[in-house]
């Protein structure tokens, strides 16, 4: 796995650096938002960790610049901000997921290997439909009546999840343990900030809406409209 690690604090960056490359990762490294968004346009990366604060231009600006050419590539912010409406932030400029200093090595390990897990589960010919929905898995791109709607990976993978469980309902703890596969505050709204997400990429602008809330429950991807 290439992974770009954009990070201006010199210890932390180094003992990240060292660390992956103990666990056979090959790792990039920028100091400052700039040279990490030249780096991230110009390469392929499996992978970029991003911290917020930077240098010349932060990592949000670095996130949805990255977002507007290279949807699919994974992100991961970490960052001090760890509030959920700086979360919630991140998530929104198209982050896949928020790990918050200080942190635990194996935790970022953890993150690390459920979003290549994420992504990889992805991969074959296989295409998943529903109604004027379809999933490339293989191609990794999703249409909607034919026109194309670029996701980031983690909203790739919840999406993934609600095709294959199309018509069942999924609980919030469900989507935790399938879709994130690492621990984090289940109290929180990030399930949610996902799902809408979602719905304002798949059924905004389409008479029948596909993503419904059962209040209490959990989601389902059906195409019956809300009662």
């Amino acid at each position: 796995m290439k992974i770009l690690l954009v990070e201006d604090e010199p210890k932390v960056a180094s003992f990240i650096k060292k660390g992956l490359e103990e666990q056979s990762y090959e790792v990039d490294q920028a100091y400052d938002g700039n040279f990490g968004l030249k780096l991230a346009l110009q390469n392929e990366y499996d992978l970029i960790i991003l911290d917020i604060i930077l240098p010349h231009l932060n990592g949000l600006e670095v996130c949805r610049e990255i977002r507007k050419r290279k949807s699919s590539v994974s992100i991961l912010m970490l960052t001090a901000l760890g509030a959920t409406d700086d979360k919630i932030t991140g998530l929104d400029a198209g982050a896949d997921d928020y790990l918050t200093k200080p942190f635990e090595f194996k935790e970022l390990l953890a993150r690390i290997r459920a979003l290549a897990r994420r992504v990889g589960e992805s991969g074959g010919s296989e295409k998943i439909q529903l109604s004027d929905l379809e999933m490339d898995l293989g191609s990794k791109t999703v249409t909607r009546s034919g026109k194309p709607i670029n996701l980031t990976a983690r909203e790739f993978s919840l999406l993934h999840y609600l095709l294959r469980n199309r018509g069942r309902v999924v609980s919030r703890v469900d989507i935790t343990e399938n879709v994130w596969e690492t621990s984090f505050d289940t109290g929180s709204n990030v399930i949610d900030v996902y799902i809408n997400f979602l719905r304002k990429k798949i059924d905004k602008g389409f008479p029948t809406k596909l993503i419904h809330t059962l209040v209490g429950m959990g989601y389902v991807l059906k195409e019956q409209e809300d009662a």
